[in-house]
């Protein structure tokens, strides 16, 4: 069995790869905020929990709509979100450089929680889940917050950092799913396949 993934994600694709699944990548166009169908801009006061489904259930969808429209041969679409949440407050993908410089400085030496949607749609049914992880970093220094910004990392990843790389060394702690925070919780993916037949 075969599914697509509706993601540009390095890492999902990785993921996907690490527990056997077979895929084709269905890309949307550059910039998903320019897309009305799949933008990932907060609503005014939206909780984070909602937030993180409302993405993930419109990627998949628009991602089952890309596959109509090519006449490509049907099988699942799977779309996943990750959000932080700190303090009540949604953190997503720094928008510049100073902008993630000011975010690890909020995460220096806190706890967060990090929301990972994955979505799965089907012969016209979509099933969700959620993974939640708390991650709380040590103390960071000005000069590695500027170090790790320079390196270019943290421009594409909610937070500002990616746990698989260099931020790494930030995490003291980490209570739930490692590949969620990463950005496909492996569990939870492999439980929704299941629900459409998957056998691992």
């Amino acid at each position: 069995m075969r599914l697509y993934l509706a993601s540009r994600s390095p890492r999902r694709r990785e993921l996907l790869t690490q527990i056997g699944i077979a895929f084709d990548t269905v890309l949307f166009r550059e910039g998903l905020r320019t897309d009305s169908e799949t933008d990932e801009t907060p609503g005014v006061g939206e909780d984070p929990v909602a937030y993180v489904e409302r993405i993930a259930r419109a990627k998949a969808e628009h991602g089952l709509r890309i596959v109509t429209e090519r006449r490509l041969p049907p099988q699942p679409v799977l779309a996943a979100d990750t959000t932080l949440e700190f303090a009540g407050r949604i953190i997503g993908k720094p928008v510049d450089a100073a902008d993630a410089v000011n975010i690890l400085r909020r995460l220096s030496g806190q706890s967060h929680r990090v929301l990972t949607g994955v979505a799965v749609t089907y012969l016209g049914r979509t099933e969700y889940a959620l993974s939640v992880s708390e991650v709380r970093f040590r103390l960071l220094d000005e000069h590695e917050i500027r170090h790790y910004v320079m390196s270019g990392e943290p421009m594409d990843k909610a937070g500002a950092y990616g746990i698989q790389g260099r931020a790494g060394l930030f995490v003291e702690y980490l209570a739930g799913s490692y590949t969620g925070v990463v950005g496909l919780p492996v569990c939870e993916t492999g439980n929704l396949l299941k629900r459409f037949g998957w056998q691992f």
